[in-house]
């Protein structure tokens, strides 16, 4: 990963360490495993393990596992392997958030203890009434000034499991007028009656995450503990629950902007309701935000730091242009992928006079961007495959490609003319009968012959049958985070965001494919083949750059 980018987080560091504030840099990644991992974690991962790096400092992974609900063993496992899958070893340990629960309920004892938290037994709707607006002082609890006594044995009780959930909460007494709503008398612990998936039922009641990850911070050593921007009014909580509970260690948060990219929703919730709701295929369909959808549509992992990267650290709200991820993939795969042909809607080419039962090889090269990449031979022989769209009956004007009477190069092979269109009993063309110029094999050119229009074509003999997704935006809106008043952001899902091709046909070569092979497929786009389906390539992008010309 790359060490000499500097941001303002940098800039941070750089001024701890230069005042003795730190004397080293210990970062963390605590995602929640309740999902997958989305482009947006990438963000998180690449700023905390490139600084760490950077620094010569820690990088840790720890799940923030103190949620039983909709927390699960697939998510864990997905998790590390997205992580590692871009290239971040997590140097400090993996941890679980599961493991402090031990600590963070003797911390919570201890605060009950300093008189610093109460068990509260307003419910979730009568909290939010007491808890006053944004211009309005919350009320405090009538159960705010219970003895300590009474919060030791009730909060002892809620953790034997004697109160249903919802019932009772453990709260911390600070400032029910402070205007940071956040320190007014916040939860700190719930009573879940749900197994952990790793603590079994050992425990009924939680920490909440305000709670929890600042001790979490505390105990393994983070120094700078970074995070997206919706935790800075949070950060009053964080350095209260750090100084209340006093550790002499003391991690300090630093925020920065999410990742918002167009055309696209962040949210885990609703990626969550895409998948539940059977509007994608799964977590993984490659029209998702998803690092294993990324990873299936064929994105790599340096496209994804590239483009994070280029996007930039920062605090303000941005969106940044989905054409910027699409270009960084194709700068990519330029120089790396092999070219391969595919028909995608196939029309047969008869050559007439070329031998029936006559096969010869043509060398087309692996990349001609990478002299190194070398040449593969190609079968050639009377029947063919082209695309339909390279042929019209009545042209446009500059249509240079297959028309009756016109004359057409077909790539790395012979020029033909088109001389008769046979079609079948509805008017439909089904068949184009050609003659070749068969001194102008392997490219040859003639004499004082312009000829404009080059195609692609596979043998018929020898070609093999491929399905094709070409994928699209998933919503139509531009910034899905903004959607208008009165609409839901499901109004704007992209009814053409897939657009499944059968019967399409593949030169030979692809033949030795295997799931996650790329592709440029010659005045086509990028492909990989996919791995859930066989015999299916996904478009990753396609050979036109509009961010590239518009950014120029």
């Amino acid at each position: 990963m790359e060490e000499k980018i500097s941001n303002f987080i940098h800039d941070i560091i750089d001024a701890d360490l230069a005042e003795g504030r730190v004397d080293h840099v210990h970062t963390r990644f605590p995602p929640e495993p309740n999902g997958y991992l989305h482009i947006g974690s990438a963000k998180a991962i690449w700023i905390n393990s490139s600084t760490a790096k950077k620094y010569h400092g820690l990088f840790n992974l720890r799940y923030d596992d103190t949620n039983p609900v909709r927390e699960d063993d697939e998510y864990v496992k997905s998790i590390e392997e997205d992580l590692r899958w871009l290239g971040a070893e997590p140097t400090g340990g993996i941890y679980y958030g599961s493991d402090y629960f031990d600590q963070c309920y003797e911390y919570a004892v201890q605060l009950i203890k300093a008189g610093k938290a109460y068990v509260c037994d307003l419910s979730a709707e009568e909290m939010r009434q007491y808890r006053g607006t944004l211009t309005e002082p919350g009320k405090e609890s009538p159960y705010r000034n219970r003895s300590v006594e009474e919060n030791l044995d009730l909060f002892q009780r809620m953790k034997n499991g004697e109160f249903p959930d919802g019932s009772h909460t453990l709260r911390a007494k600070i400032d029910m007028a402070s205007p940071n709503m956040n320190l007014r008398d916040p939860a700190i612990y719930r009573i879940v009656h749900t197994p952990h998936h790793r603590q079994g039922n050992k425990w009924c009641i939680y920490p909440l995450y305000d709670f929890a990850h600042p001790i979490q911070d505390a105990l393994e050593g983070i120094t700078h503990s970074l995070c997206s921007i919706e935790f800075e009014n949070h950060r009053p909580l964080y350095d209260w629950v750090i100084d209340n509970i006093g550790f002499e260690h003391k991690p300090h948060q630093y925020e920065f902007a999410r990742l918002n990219i167009t055309h696209t929703v962040m949210s885990k919730r609703y990626l969550r309701e895409l998948v539940m709701t059977d509007r994608v295929d799964g977590w993984d369909d490659p029209r998702m935000p998803t690092l294993c959808a990324l990873r299936r549509r064929g994105y790599t992992p340096s496209s994804i730091l590239e483009f994070v990267k280029r996007a930039g650290v920062a605090k303000a709200y941005s969106v940044v242009d989905i054409g910027l991820l699409e270009h960084c993939i194709r700068d990519e795969l330029n120089t790396a992928a092999p070219r391969r042909i595919l028909v995608t809607d196939p029309l047969k080419l008869t050559i007439t006079n070329y031998p029936a039962d006559k096969v010869e090889y043509f060398q087309l090269p692996n990349n001609p961007n990478d002299p190194e990449a070398g040449t593969r031979q190609v079968p050639f022989c009377a029947e063919l495959y082209v695309e339909k769209g390279d042929f019209m009956e009545n042209p446009v004007p500059k249509f240079f490609r297959l028309k009756p009477g016109g004359e057409v190069r077909l790539m790395g092979a012979y020029i033909v003319k088109c001389n008769e269109v046979v079609k079948d009993d509805a008017g439909n063309v089904v068949e184009l009968k050609c003659t070749a110029d068969l001194e102008t094999g392997n490219g040859n050119p003639v004499d004082g012959r312009k000829i404009k229009g080059t195609i692609h074509w596979v043998s018929a003999r020898h070609a093999i049958p491929m399905d094709v997704m070409l994928y699209d935006y998933l919503f139509t809106l531009e910034d899905v985070n903004d959607v208008p008043e009165g609409t839901n952001y499901l109004d704007y899902l992209n009814p053409d965001s897939l657009q499944k091709l059968t019967g399409c046909m593949a030169e030979p070569a692809l033949a030795e494919a295997k799931p996650g092979d790329k592709f440029q497929f010659v005045r086509t786009g990028y492909f990989c083949m996919d791995s859930k389906y066989p015999n299916t390539f996904n478009r990753i992008v396609g050979l036109k750059d509009s961010w590239a010309k518009a950014n120029k």
